[in-house]
């Protein structure tokens, strides 16, 4: 990769910010926080922001960011969801989710950045990839952590069948992420050229 530029930081900076806003928006709307199995898990755009980083950003950028906002928040930053902080955000049953935006970001820019031209159904195929990865992981590590240190005996079809509304939700938002990136990244060539090539 080359040397990170002022320009690079700058992008890197706007996304850990919309992680957190995503994050948070059942902070000024909590009805949107659905109860599955004892954990209040709340709905976010987090997915979206983070497949956003992956096709914008690529994939090594685009890890960094979601790195830096991990670290943000496990350092005491209020960003997490609910405005919450600290390393016990990575051990609570969604934990899982968001160690899951550095996999998302990786392997959507990874497509992202083999595509030589920007198109919609190639970058629906890497937003879907990325929403793989959030649920594959999110749902695996509730479905673990409700089973251990919990001690709420939920099968794994439970889990699954209780992320179905957000499924749903982000698979859309995952298709709107491809759609929205063609249209910037053909408003914006020179910045992605110089993330492709890095």
């Amino acid at each position: 990769m080359k040397k990170l530029r002022p320009i690079d930081l700058t992008f890197g900076a706007v996304f850990v910010c919309l992680m957190a806003v995503g994050a948070n928006i059942t902070v000024w709307f909590p009805m949107l926080a659905v109860p599955i199995g004892g954990a209040a898990v709340p709905l976010s755009l987090q997915t979206f922001f983070a497949i956003i980083a992956g096709l914008m950003l690529g994939k090594k950028l685009g890890v960094i960011s979601m790195i830096t906002y991990i670290l943000v928040g496990v350092a005491g930053v209020p960003v997490f969801a609910q405005l919450s902080a600290g390393p016990m955000a990575l051990v609570s049953p969604t934990g899982g989710f968001i160690i899951s935006f550095v996999f998302i970001a990786f392997f959507v820019g990874l497509v992202a950045e083999l595509t030589k031209k920007p198109n919609i159904p190639v970058y629906i195929v890497a937003a879907l990839i990325g929403l793989v990865m959030n649920y594959g992981i999110g749902v695996t590590y509730m479905y673990l952590a409700m089973n251990t240190w919990l001690e709420l005996h939920v099968s794994y079809s439970a889990a699954w069948i209780g992320m179905i509304p957000f499924l749903i939700k982000d698979t859309a938002l995952a298709c709107m992420a491809a759609v929205f990136m063609v249209s910037l990244a053909k408003r914006v060539p020179s910045r992605w050229t110089s993330v492709a090539r890095a």
